[in-house]
């Protein structure tokens, strides 16, 4: 077992930077990784959506395309791995069993070592643990708001009363805009509601 799981800095040393959006730096993250031993040719990155899927991501998938075994992938911070704690613990799983070697500055982790190890390992206990109680938190919350009769879901922008008003400001020749304006409410919430109204 612990010839599969203990992966040796052996290789080259690549390093991976992710922002957010469009408008955010990577220079930072790339700073971080030069002064890590990173060279400037060997930085993948990505600056996009962190709720993109890892396909949708061509830089990190350089990466783990070019990525062999004995080589080290620094990142700032584990979670520039993933959009979510699944998704990283995935990547640094995938790593391990491909015995490269995984460095994060932030959590001080490096796989090469037995305590590196242990820390992914309980990052990765923890980031499941939190997926799993985020579920049944989100369970028990829609089966109390069930059982007391309340509604399930967002709340409708319009009550009966307010969807009745622009019905009839619709019918007296209001356009669409003024009706919105007048309530409070998005153009698309009126069209909505003008729309049920002539579905019934």
């Amino acid at each position: 077992m612990a010839a599969t799981t203990a992966p040796t800095a052996t290789g080259t040393v690549l390093g991976y930077a992710r922002v957010s959006t469009g408008h955010q730096s990577l220079d930072q993250q790339a700073d971080a990784l030069l002064g890590a031993g990173v060279d400037q040719d060997r930085i993948y990155s990505d600056k996009l959506s962190g709720m993109s899927t890892r396909e949708q991501r061509p830089g990190l998938v350089a990466l783990l395309d070019y990525a062999r075994e004995g080589d080290t992938i620094v990142v700032v911070g584990i979670d520039r791995l993933g959009r979510n704690a699944a998704e990283v613990m995935s990547t640094i799983r995938e790593l391990g069993e491909r015995g490269i070697v995984l460095r994060s500055l932030r959590e001080g982790i490096d796989t090469s070592n037995a305590t590196g190890r242990m820390i992914a390992g309980v990052l990765a206990s923890l980031a499941e643990l939190e997926l799993e109680l985020g579920r049944e938190r989100r369970t028990a919350a829609r089966e109390a708001r069930k059982a007391r009769g309340q509604a399930i879901g967002r709340p409708k922008a319009l009550d009966a009363q307010k969807a009745a008003l622009a019905q009839r400001m619709h019918a007296a020749g209001e356009p669409a805009t003024t009706i919105a304006s007048t309530l409070g409410v998005s153009r698309a919430t009126v069209y909505r509601v003008l729309a049920q109204e002539v579905e019934s």
